[in-house]
């Protein structure tokens, strides 16, 4: 039995969606983009669970990620969206941070492709 639907919902009751607003999603043209991916659903909530509380960021969690990371959000973004990325770049060893101006929380690919193609260029 396929339950994307029923899967997303849950995740974005526990990222803190408004009832409302889940209700209204399901008839948007987003709902099928998260359905596509709710398989994917899994590895979000494993870093969101913990990370997600108005808590600061573990500094010793984060000391062996020391790959390049490129953390960016998008200005229209709510200010907890971005308060999170930032904090999240501030503590990872090896990141730079954007912010993709007049974007919200879903980037759209033509504010997003040309500041992936200068990060990994380096």
């Amino acid at each position: 039995m396929e339950r994307r639907g029923d899967a997303v919902k849950l995740f974005l009751k526990l990222v803190g969606v408004p009832a409302i607003f889940l209700a209204i999603m399901r008839f948007m043209p987003v709902w099928s983009k998260l359905t596509a991916v709710a398989h994917t659903l899994p590895y979000d909530i494993t870093i969101t669970e913990e990370n997600q509380r108005g808590k600061p960021l573990a500094a010793t969690r984060w000391t062996k990620v020391n790959v390049p990371t490129l953390v960016a959000d998008g200005g229209k973004s709510p200010a907890w969206m971005r308060n999170g990325m930032r904090a999240l770049a501030d503590i990872l060893p090896n990141a730079k941070y954007r912010t993709l101006e007049g974007q919200t929380h879903i980037v759209k690919a033509k504010a997003h492709v040309p500041v992936l193609v200068e990060f990994f260029k380096g």
